[in-house]
């Protein structure tokens, strides 16, 4: 597998979305929904740098936290619904926006990982 210095990378909101590998655009970035592939069919770099961490999670619920409880409150203040109703319309919609959002943020932070050669922290000894 190549280094991760090997030529120019992929722009990384176009790899997060397409989840697709930050370096040439094309190679599949995941083996399933959010397990990292070894590494990249197309220009063999090696995935082994990839670790977004806890990043898209807190990213994720901040974002759907912020449109969730927003519609929530829009919609009680408005039409003051019976608690099912928030109940049926939320918990759902919760699910499905943080279902949505997450493997392309965790692409697109792998992808900013790499554009920067973000690496783990070192102390020098």
């Amino acid at each position: 597998m190549s280094d991760w210095n090997d030529g120019p990378p992929a722009s990384p909101l176009a790899a997060g979305l397409g989840a697709k590998c930050p370096r040439c655009g094309q190679g599949k970035l995941f083996d399933g929904y959010l397990k990292i592939r070894p590494g990249c069919d197309v220009c063999k770099l090696d995935y082994a740098f990839a670790n977004a961490g806890d990043g898209p999670a807190i990213f994720v619920m901040l974002l759907v936290g912020f449109v969730i409880v927003g519609g929530a409150l829009t919609v009680e203040v408005l039409y003051r619904p019976p608690m099912w109703v928030h109940v049926a319309l939320w918990v759902p919609l919760t699910l499905g926006l943080a279902l949505a959002v997450l493997r392309p943020l965790k692409a697109f932070m792998i992808a900013l990982q790499y554009t920067h050669q973000a690496r783990e922290g070192r102390l020098s000894s």
